[in-house]
């Protein structure tokens, strides 16, 4: 049994923690936030320890792992006290919102040997899993084209904006990863494009965006196309396309039910797309952790590395620069 603590108690601690206490070969050990009152409904709803001190939680002999999804500025103190005492680490992105202080902690990472995983949930949505294996298998040939719709369903709160560190590495930097791995290859160039159409006096303030658009190219010529909203008024929209030599795989958005109606007012009618990543993202989630804890007990590498958060970060850096310049720049 991994003894896990859980860092981190509001909306992706708990997705977390829940799982963590569903899988058979963990067990959670604690949850630990500086609010105590969030600590103790979660931890007390699953059985696990509540404390407000998240390195007295790393610290613990029955300690083995800790999922981290505390603040951002938090990610990288949090995350080395653990490696610097051997143990595991799953991390929510990114590493850092600075990419020099995230180079010097995955640096040391590698130097320590340390078994750290970064929370990239949609490489194992179960569709888009099946896409990699399709590409990877043949089944549409030479990859040419990548292309990414992610829109969310409304701009998020003032507090949150300020401290996002804005959309291309707070929510693209997801697409920006899964392109990559759906390329198979890496983006050596990079334009972006930001604009504030749904709230530009809040968001000036933060040389922030609400609308923007990514095209990376590979040095093969491969492509890949991420258009992100944060305010989608028919719902949680998520979909990507995968262009090949020989053909073409696609994923279209998810609804609760498939059940669709045909009228004197509408053909092939479907219900609301599901809510928010929350809801989208469930499955993922628990195969993420599932994954996270497989390759702890049969010693296997992470799937996802602490790599592959700092290359995510970088396009994300990329893309910011680009806004600013209003020209492509190697990435």
């Amino acid at each position: 049994m991994v003894g896990i603590a859980v860092l981190g108690a509001g909306r992706i601690g708990k997705i977390h923690a829940a799982n963590v206490a569903a899988n058979p070969s963990a067990r959670l050990i604690a949850v630990a936030d500086p609010y105590a009152s969030a600590a103790q409904s979660l931890a007390g709803s699953l059985g696990a320890d509540a404390m407000t001190d998240c390195e007295a939680a790393i610290d613990r002999n029955d300690v083995d792992a800790i999922i981290i999804g505390t603040p951002t500025d938090t990610h990288i103190q949090l995350m080395m006290r653990a490696v610097r005492q051997g143990k595991a680490v799953l991390c929510e992105k990114p590493i850092d919102l600075d990419i020099l202080k995230s180079q010097a902690a995955v640096d040391e990472i590698e130097g320590l040997k340390g078994r750290v995983m970064l929370a990239f949930n949609r490489r194992f949505d179960t569709t888009f899993a099946a896409m990699k294996l399709a590409i990877d298998a043949g089944a549409i040939g030479d990859v040419r084209q990548v292309i990414i719709t992610s829109r969310d369903p409304g701009l998020a709160p003032e507090e949150y904006i300020r401290h996002s560190g804005g959309i291309f590495r707070d929510m693209t930097i997801h697409d920006l990863d899964l392109g990559r791995w759906l390329l198979g290859e890496e983006p050596v160039e990079l334009i972006a494009m930001g604009s504030r159409l749904v709230d530009a006096a809040m968001l000036s303030k933060y040389d922030d965006y609400d609308t923007a658009m990514v095209q990376m190219k590979t040095a093969s010529g491969t492509q890949c196309h991420v258009n992100n909203c944060r305010h989608a008024v028919y719902g949680y929209d998520q979909r990507v396309e995968v262009f090949g030599s020989k053909g073409m795989l696609a994923q279209d958005n998810q609804r609760a039910s498939s059940l669709r109606i045909s009228n004197h007012e509408f053909t092939d009618a479907h219900g609301p797309l599901l809510n928010f990543f929350l809801e989208r993202y469930q499955q993922a989630y628990k195969s993420e952790l599932d994954a996270f804890i497989d390759a702890l007990v049969k010693e296997k590498a992470m799937p996802v590395t602490p790599r592959d958060g700092l290359r995510a970060l970088q396009l994300a850096e990329g893309a910011v620069e680009s806004v600013r310049s209003g020209r492509a720049v190697p990435v």
